[in-house]
């Protein structure tokens, strides 16, 4: 099946992406036994805090990617358009 994204109403998008949404959500939940990961885990905060600093520097990436992305853009070394589907 293929999917002509130019042809896509703002309506198509939503259910498409809720769509991959879902499949996606599917998958992970499917992912491994929660007894056999918990395990592995152990019981302190280690994994926690892990995930916790990742999310962070995660978060200030996307900040800075999107800060340079305007910029590109304000200095017209970017196109953009206002006619975006969202």
């Amino acid at each position: 099946m293929k999917i002509d994204i130019g042809e896509m109403t703002k309506q198509d998008w939503l259910e498409y992406v809720g769509l991959c949404g879902w499949a996606l959500a599917r998958a992970h939940a499917r992912t491994g036994n929660p007894q056999q990961i918990a395990g592995y885990l152990g019981k302190n905060d280690a994994f926690g805090e892990a995930i916790a600093e990742f999310a962070v520097a995660y978060a200030n990436q996307a900040d800075r990617d999107y800060a340079m992305f305007v910029k590109a853009i304000r200095a017209r070394k970017l196109p953009a358009s206002s006619d975006a589907v969202v």
